[in-house]
C-alpha cells in the first residue's frame, strides 16, 4: 500500500482559510503522476487544507483518476472527521478502481461514524453490489433504505431495480417497480433494460408500450434486447419506428441496430446508418467502426468493410480480429493472413478470438499446413492456450481438406467435452468424403446432444446413399420417423426495397409464385443466351 509522507497538520488558521481553493484545484488539474500528487499534498498539509472535506474530496478524486486507490484510502483514513459527502465520493470511486468490496465496507462504516446514508450513498453502494454480483449485499442495502425511509426515493428505487435485474432477480425488480405505481423515466428504463438483458422481450415490449414518455435509453434498450437475443427483424422494426417518432439515435443505439443489420445482412440499412453517422457528426468511436466493419462484411460488401478499417485512426484488437474474420468468410484466406501479419507488425497482441478468425481463414481456403502451424504456435509463441473454439476450427479445417483420421485423433485428444458443432463438422466431412464409420460415430454423439436436429440424420443417410448402401440409408430415414424427427425445410432470404424477405422450401403462401417463376424464366433465357446451362435444377 502506498503510504504518503504526511507532516503533522496544524489546526486550521486564518492563513489556511485565506488560501484560495482555486489555486489548489489548479494544482490538482496539473497532477499527472505520483510525484506531482505528493507535491500538491505537501502544499495542502502545512496550510491545513487537508482538513477541508470539500478540498480533500477533490484531492482524493484526483488520486483515483490517476489509478492510485491505495494512496487515496490512506489519505481518507487519516481524516478524523470525514463528512457524508467525502464518504459518498470514495464509495462511488472504489468499484471503478476494482475495490467493490472495500466500497461495501466503507458504506457499512457510515453509520458507525454517526452519519446517516442519503439518496447518494445507497445507489453508490448498490453499484458496488452489482460489481460483486452479490445479491445478499444488495438485499441488505435494500433493507437499509427501508429503515431510513428512502426506498421510494427515485434515485434509490432506480438503483435497486438495476441491482435486482443485474443479479438475475427480475421478479423482485418488478415487484419493487409495481409498488411505486409510477416513477421517473430512469426507473422505467432500468426495468425495460433488465427485461431485455434477461431475454424477457415480451415483458420489455409491454412495459415499453406503456411508458408515459419514451426516451432514447428505452428505445436503445429494446433494440439491443432484440438484437442480443437473435430477433434482428424486430430490432430493425423498432429502430425505424424510433426514427419516425423523431428520436435521434446516438452511438450506443447505432451499435445495437448495426448488430441486427449484421445478423440479417441488411446492407441498404447499414449503408444508410454509415452515411447518417457522418451527416449527424456522431463520434466514430472504435466500437462503432468495429460494428460497421462487421456489418459490411456479413452483408456481403467486403470492400466497404476494408474502407472503414483503413480509415480508422485508432484500432483495437477487436478491429483487427473483425477484419480478419470478415475476409475469411468471403473466402479471402490469404488476404486474412496478410492482415494478421500487419497486426503483428503493429505490435497488437492477438487473443483467442483472433486465432478463431485466423484458423477460420485457413479452413475456408484449405491452407492445412498454415493452420497446423498457427494452432501449434498458440501456446508456445503467443502464450494462448487453445480453447474449444480453436479446436473446433482445426477439426473443421482438417475435415474439409479430407484429413479425417487426423481430425478424429484431434477430437479424441481434446481436453474438453466435445460439443455438437465439432461432431457436426466431422459428420459433414464424413458426408463429403464418404466415411460411414466416422459418420455413425459422430451421429451417435449428436443424437445425445441435439436429438431434434434432422439434418444430422439426413447427412448420414446421404453418406449411405452415395455409397449405394440403400438399406442403411432407408434405416436412417425409418429411425427419423420412429423418434419423430422431421426434416426441417431449408430457408433463404433476400433484401428487396430495404426489407428482408425469407423464403422456406414449399412455403408459397406469402409469395407471388407466378411472378417468381416468370423472373426465373427470364434469367434462364439470359443464361442460355450467354452459353450457360440449359435449365435451372
Amino acid at each position: 500500500m502506498l503510504r504518503p509522507f504526511l507532516p503533522k497538520s496544524p489546526p486550521p488558521s486564518s492563513a489556511a482559510s485565506s488560501e484560495p481553493p482555486s489555486l489548489l484545484l489548479s494544482l490538482l488539474r496539473r497532477c499527472g503522476d505520483l510525484k506531482r500528487l505528493c507535491q500538491t499534498h505537501g502544499f495542502m498539509v502545512p496550510r491545513g487544507l487537508d482538513r477541508d472535506n470539500v478540498l480533500l474530496g477533490h484531492f482524493i478524486g484526483r488520486c483515483f483518476s490517476l489509478g492510485l486507490p491505495d494512496y487515496a484510502m490512506a489519505v481518507f483514513a487519516r481524516n478524523p472527521r470525514p463528512d457524508l459527502h467525502l464518504y459518498n465520493g470514495v464509495i462511488r470511486a472504489l468499484p471503478d478502481a476494482g475495490s467493490a468490496e472495500r466500497a461495501v465496507r466503507l458504506f457499512d462504516g457510515i453509520r458507525a461514524s454517526g452519519l446517516r446514508p442519503d439518496s447518494y450513498s445507497l445507489p453508490f453502494a448498490l453499484r458496488a453490489a452489482i460489481r460483486l454480483s452479490a445479491i445478499g449485499v444488495g438485499r441488505q442495502i435494500h433493507c437499509e433504505s427501508v429503515v431510513i425511509g428512502l426506498e421510494s426515493d427515485a434515485h434509490v428505487a432506480t438503483a435497486l431495480v438495476r441491482m435486482y435485474c443485474s443479479c438475475g432477480c427480475i421478479s423482485d425488480a418488478r415487484k419493487l417497480f409495481d409498488a411505486l405505481n409510477s416513477g421517473p423515466a430512469a426507473l422505467w428504463d432500468a426495468m425495460i433494460a433488465g427485461y431485455a438483458k434477461a431475454g424477457c422481450l415480451e415483458s420489455a415490449r409491454e412495459l415499453f408500450e406503456r411508458m408515459p414518455e419514451r426516451n432514447l435509453i428505452s428505445w436503445t434498450a429494446l433494440i439491443g434486447g432484440y438484437a442480443q437475443w437473435n430477433r434482428p427483424s424486430e430490432a430493425i422494426e423498432v429502430f425505424k419506428r424510433m426514427l419516425l417518432e423523431g428520436v435521434e439515435p446516438d452511438e450506443v443505439s447505432m451499435l445495437a441496430v448495426l448488430s441486427a443489420c449484421a445478423q440479417l445482412g441488411t446492407l441498404a440499412l447499414g449503408e444508410w446508418i454509415d452515411s447518417y453517422i457522418d451527416r449527424r457528426g456522431l463520434n466514430r468511436t472504435v466500437q462503432l467502426n468495429n460494428a460497421l466493419i462487421d456489418m459490411f462484411a456479413k452483408s456481403g460488401n467486403i470492400r466497404k468493410a476494408l474502407r472503414v478499417f483503413e480509415g480508422m485512426m485508432e484500432r483495437s484488437v477487436v478491429s483487427w480480429t473483425t477484419m480478419i474474420a470478415g475476409l475469411a468468410i468471403h473466402g479471402m484466406g490469404r488476404e486474412a493472413l496478410q492482415m494478421f501479419s500487419r497486426m503483428e507488425r503493429g505490435r497488437i497482441k492477438p487473443n483467442e478470438i483472433t486465432f478463431t478468425a485466423v484458423l477460420s481463414a485457413c479452413s475456408h481456403s484449405g491452407m492445412v499446413k498454415l493452420g497446423r502451424g498457427f494452432f501449434t504456435a498458440m501456446p508456445s509463441r503467443y502464450g494462448i492456450k487453445p480453447r474449444i473454439e480453436q479446436y473446433g476450427c482445426m477439426v473443421d479445417l482438417l475435415g474439409r481438406s479430407g484429413h479425417l483420421q487426423e481430425a478424429e485423433r484431434l477430437v479424441n485428444s481434446m481436453p474438453f467435452e466435445v460439443n455438437a458443432t465439432i461432431w457436426g463438422s466431422l459428420l459433414a466431412a464424413s458426408n463429403i468424403y464418404g466415411d460411414p464409420d466416422l459418420g455413425e460415430q459422430a451421429l451417435q454423439h449428436l443424437m445425445r446432444l441435439e436429438p431434434e436436429n434432422s439434418g444430422n440424420f439426413s447427412l448420414l443417410s446421404n453418406i449411405y446413399a452415395g455409397l449405394g448402401r440403400w438399406n442403411e440409408s432407408g434405416s436412417i430415414r425409418k429411425v427419423m420417423r420412429t423418434i419423430g424427427t422431421e426434416k426441417m425445410p431449408g430457408k433463404s432470404s433476400i433484401e428487396l426495397n430495404d426489407q428482408v424477405h425469407e423464403f422456406a422450401a414449399e412455403d408459397l403462401a406469402n409469395h407471388p409464385v407466378d411472378v417468381i417463376n416468370e423472373v426465373l424464366r427470364t434469367i434462364n433465357g439470359l443464361m442460355r443466351a450467354d452459353g450457360g446451362p440449359d435449365e435451372f435444377t
